[in-house]
C-alpha cells in the first residue's frame, strides 16, 4: 500500500514528560486527553497508551517504556497503523535518534502523529516534521548551554556544584558544616599530619567513629581510597578546583583545615609511597637492636650489612651478617657496636668537615624543599 494513502485505523499512545517538566497542562494525564481527542477526531482506535514518567528525552538509553512501545510495534505492525504522540519531542530531543525511531516504525508500515503539531506521510509533512525534530534538539542544546555556563559561573563565585566532600552538606545552595561528621573528618586530618598514622588506620578510625560514604541513597563503610580522596581534596582548606575547568578559586564555604596542614599531609602520603624517587617523608626503618644495619658494608663485596636473631641452645643472639651472604663471617652485634662507638669516640671533625656536613644538610633541606612546592603546585582533587 503506498504509504501516503495509507488508511489509519488503529493507533497506540506514547505519553512521556520529565521531572522537570511535571507541571499543569503539561502531565501524562493531560497529555493523554489532548491525544486521545485527536485520534477521536480522525476516526482512530487506540489499542494501547504507553506512559513514561520521569524520563529525559535527550537520548533513547533509560527509557524502557519507549523501548515497550518499539518491541510492541514490531510484534503486532499488522495490528497497529500508527503512533500518536502529544507533541514530537515527547519521542526523542536529539534529532538523529528521532529519524532513527520514525524509520525504526516506518520499517514496520507505523505512522508517527503529533496531536498539536502537522505531521503524516506526505513529502511536506515529512518535511516539517524534520524541522520540529531539529528546533526540539536546538531547544534542548540551548538549555544545556544556559546550564552550563550557569554551572560555570556558580565555580567562579566559590560555589560548589553538586553534593560537598564528607564532612560538609548542602544548605540553600551553600556548602555548610556537617554536624554528623565535621568533627570526625577533622579529627582524621589531624591524625594524619603527626605522620604516625596510615590511609588504613584513617578508614579504621572513621569507621569506628561512624562515618558512612553515601553513594546514590545507599551508605558504605569507609575505605583506603576514600580516605586518600579525602586527603587530596582542596575543597578543605577552602579552595575550588574541577576536572571541568582550569581555574582555583576561593570558596565560598568555611574550611576545615589550614592550607599548611593540607601539605603537611600530602607530603606524609608522599613518603609512604615507594614509587616516589626522593620522597619527602622518608620511612623510619631504624632498628634499636641492630643500629649499625646499612650502615656498616662488607669488607669483601660492599654490600651493607643487615641484622637478624640466631637462637642457641638456651637463648638469642644478635648478628650482623652481609645481605649476599658472600662468605664472610658473622659478626656478633654487642662487639661491633661496641667497637664502632668507642672508634666514634676517638673521631673529632675537623671544621672543614664540619661545614661540608652543614652544607650538605642544606642541600638536602633545599631539594626536599623543592619536591613539595612542586607537589604542591601540582596537587590535583
Amino acid at each position: 500500500m503506498n504509504e501516503q494513502n495509507k488508511e489509519i485505523k488503529t493507533a497506540v499512545i506514547y505519553l512521556r514528560v520529565s521531572t522537570e517538566e511535571q507541571v499543569d497542562n503539561f502531565s501524562l494525564d493531560t497529555q493523554a486527553d489532548i491525544c486521545s481527542k485527536e485520534a477521536l477526531r480522525k476516526g482512530i482506535e487506540v489499542v494501547k497508551v504507553f506512559r513514561e514518567e520521569g524520563r529525559s528525552a535527550k537520548t533513547i538509553k533509560g527509557r524502557p517504556v519507549l523501548i515497550e512501545l518499539l518491541e510492541y510495534c514490531r510484534k503486532n505492525k499488522r495490528k497497529v497503523d500508527a503512533v500518536i504522540v502529544y507533541r514530537l519531542d515527547r519521542i526523542s530531543r536529539k534529532t538523529s535518534d528521532y529519524l532513527a525511531i520514525r524509520q525504526k516504525l516506518a520499517t514496520c508500515d507505523i505512522t508517527l502523529l503529533s496531536a498539536t503539531e502537522p505531521t503524516g506521510n506526505s513529502p511536506t509533512e515529512k518535511l516539517v516534521e524534520t524541522i520540529l525534530a531539529g528546533f526540539a534538539q536546538l531547544d534542548n542544546d540551548v538549555r544545556s548551554e544556559r546550564t552550563k555556563n550557569g554551572m560555570r559561573a556558580r565555580f567562579l563565585s566559590g560555589l560548589q556544584n553538586g553534593n560537598p566532600p564528607m564532612g560538609y552538606k548542602m544548605s540553600d545552595g551553600y556548602a555548610t558544616k556537617d554536624p554528623e561528621t565535621w568533627s570526625s573528618i577533622k579529627k582524621s586530618w589531624d591524625l594524619m599530619a603527626t605522620g604516625k598514622h596510615t590511609l588504613e588506620d584513617m578508614a579504621k578510625f572513621l569507621n569506628k567513629q561512624g562515618v558512612k560514604q553515601i553513594i546514590r541513597g545507599k551508605e558504605y563503610t569507609i575505605r583506603p581510597q576514600t580516605v586518600s580522596r579525602i586527603y587530596k581534596n582542596k575543597f578543605y582548606f577552602g579552595t575550588l578546583t574541577s576536572a571541568s575547568y582550569p581555574e582555583e578559586v576561593k570558596g565560598q564555604h568555611i574550611p576545615m583545615i589550614t592550607e599548611a596542614q593540607y601539605y603537611k599531609v600530602q607530603s606524609v602520603i608522599a613518603g609512604r609511597n615507594n614509587s616516589i624517587k626522593l620522597p619527602i617523608v622518608v620511612k623510619n626503618r631504624d632498628n634499636p637492636d641492630f643500629p649499625l644495619r646499612r650502615l656498616v658494608k662488607c669488607g669483601k663485596c660492599g654490600t651493607p650489612f643487615t641484622g637478624g636473631w640466631s637462637s642457641g641452645r638456651t637463648t638469642k643472639h644478635a648478628y650482623y651478617f652481609c645481605r649476599n651472604r658472600c662468605g664472610v663471617p658473622s659478626v656478633k652485634a654487642y662487639e661491633l657496636d661496641f667497637t664502632t662507638a668507642e672508634y666514634l669516640r676517638h673521631i673529632s671533625p675537623t671544621p672543614e668537615c664540619l661545614d661540608a656536613f652543614i652544607a650538605l644538610l642544606r642541600n638536602s633541606y633545599y631539594k626536599r624543599a623543592s619536591i613539595l612546592q612542586k607537589k604542591k603546585n601540582s596537587a590535583e582533587v
